[in-house]
């Protein structure tokens, strides 16, 4: 492993010269800097982590809080991971992922270790028990979520309820009068998740305004929960023409039930999706979808993360607006005999 000492002697300068290149805490020409840093590139030098941290108080390490639970689509969660992680490297930081569904207790443990610099949290609640917390600490954090109140937080998130009015209104506008919504899995709304809630808030808000029928169902997903999920609805409302979904693992059984039943896409019945344009493309029909910007809500959050570091963030909502792209899965509603 190679030293400081071996830095700053292949660089011709003192190792206390080395060291105020790598803190940044002194004034260092940019010639003797330039040099330094050839030698760190040269010799393949990588400050120890310990040591580093203990001189500037600092961990380089940003804790990522996403519980991972199997009633959420894992995809979408890792892909805003990988996003906060590349963003994060770019300020040469690495991010610490923790996985459980320890909640208050994760948050103790991180403000009160310094195993990071700072925190950001998904799968956030309504009334998240880790707020209270967050709000009681100097530790930086960003939320990627929407709580009830957002006093004192700042937060990253896709606007979910103007999603929710966007695919109303797509709808509408195409002559459908019931629609109905298959949502996530019920523990997701027992739970108050933020995302769920506030797309049910924007569904419900519009079609009131537009009079329109709206129907929402939970859904677990797979075949068989989607089979007794589509025939409740349709038993319930036989006149539905128009299908929301906002279940990921619940789009491809809901296509293969529709073909079963002799009902056409779009001809018979629409559908929309608000799902990663990947599952939208890739699904038996093109499916009409809203996108979740999982990269653009990572990066939005490391940013906003690094802003309160360098003490010019400030607590605050950004929301992202939603982008509907129509594909072959929705046209006119069907005329009724």
């Amino acid at each position: 492993m190679v030293t400081l000492a071996e830095v700053a002697q292949h660089a011709g300068v003192s190792a206390s010269t080395v060291s105020y290149v790598l803190s940044g805490k002194r004034s260092i020409s940019a010639n003797t800097r330039q040099r330094v840093e050839r030698s760190i590139r040269e010799l393949g030098y990588h400050p120890n982590a310990g040591a580093r941290a203990l001189a500037s108080s600092r961990s380089n390490i940003i804790a990522l809080m996403i519980p991972l639970r199997t009633d959420m689509y894992v995809p979408v969660m890792m892909e805003i991971a990988i996003a906060v992680a590349t963003a994060a490297r770019t300020h040469g930081y690495d991010v610490l992922l923790l996985t459980g569904e320890e909640g208050p207790d994760a948050v103790r443990r991180v403000t009160g270790s310094g195993l990071a610099d700072g925190m950001i949290l998904m799968d956030v609640e309504l009334d998240d028990e880790r707020l209270p917390l967050l709000r009681a600490t100097d530790q930086p954090s960003v939320l990627i979520g929407l709580p009830a109140d957002t006093t004192g937080l700042t937060c990253v998130d896709l606007d979910f309820r103007a999603t929710g009015a966007l695919c109303v209104e797509h709808l509408a506008k195409q002559g459908h009068h019931d629609i109905a919504v298959i949502g996530e899995a019920p523990a997701v709304y027992e739970r108050h998740t933020g995302f769920a809630e506030r797309t049910l808030d924007g569904l419900r808000t519009r079609s009131r305004e537009l009079g329109v029928r709206l129907l929402h169902r939970p859904c677990e997903g797979g075949y068989d929960a989607m089979a007794v999920t589509l025939a409740r609805i349709l038993d319930e409302r036989p006149d539905t023409s128009g299908i929301i979904v906002q279940n990921e693992s619940a789009v491809e059984p809901l296509l293969a039930l529709l073909r079963q039943q002799g009902r056409a896409v779009p001809e018979d019945v629409s559908v929309v999706a608000i799902c990663p344009d990947q599952v939208a493309t890739q699904a038996s029909v093109r499916l009409t979808s809203v996108a979740i910007p999982a990269q653009e809500m990572g990066r939005h959050a490391v940013e906003q993360l690094f802003a309160k570091f360098e003490g010019r963030g400030s607590d605050e909502v950004v929301l992202l607006a939603p982008e509907l792209t129509v594909r072959g899965s929705t046209g006119p509603a069907p005329t009724r005999p």
